[in-house]
């Protein structure tokens, strides 16, 4: 009997002239005014402006990490864009 698949999220993480991370993820990190968060898959439709600080976005075992100085971010049906340093 095989394993059931977990569910991921499938994220873009980009500034203007870089691109930070592109493709499946567990879970992503950040804060905004009210504090941290984090999008997990199954994910309300949510939208909010992120404080400066880090963004973390968690695959497994692995984990990219990055400084921001202002973005956004939105996630809808397990899709995350964020969009930073604009």
């Amino acid at each position: 009997m095989s394993k059931p698949e977990t569910p991921k999220l499938n994220v873009v993480a980009r500034a203007p002239f870089e691109i930070y991370y592109e493709g499946e993820a567990e879970s992503v990190s950040a804060v905004n005014r009210v504090g941290p968060f984090d999008i997990l898959p199954g994910h309300a439709d949510f939208f909010s402006v992120l404080n400066p600080g880090e963004v973390k976005i968690q695959n497994g075992e692995e984990s990219q990490v990055f400084k921001i100085s202002n973005g956004i971010v939105t996630a809808r049906d397990d899709e995350v864009m964020i969009f930073v340093n604009m």
